[in-house]
């Protein structure tokens, strides 16, 4: 049992860090902003292995929701719909 938590730590930490390289090098900002969430998944599944569901929650739900939301909206306003 402790074999497989150690395995779903070292998959969600490279998950993570996989993430959040693609979100610095993808050229277009919405491919960038999508990396960043899937980033913020990874954290909350991370925090969830880690036995604090209250923190998981809170990063699902600023992490993985609300702030790639905030910049997509902020993306279209800017752009006007445009992606590059």
């Amino acid at each position: 049992m402790s074999n497989l938590i150690v395995v779903l730590n070292v998959l969600v930490v490279l998950g993570m860090v996989a993430s959040a390289i693609l979100a610095v090098h993808f050229e277009k900002l919405l491919s960038s902003v999508i990396a960043l969430c899937i980033t913020g998944v990874f954290a909350a599944a991370a925090f969830l292995l880690l036995h604090a569901p209250d923190v998981a929650i809170s990063e699902a739900a600023v992490g993985a929701a609300l702030t790639p939301l905030i910049f997509i909206v902020t993306l279209k306003k800017i752009r006007g719909g445009d992606d590059k």
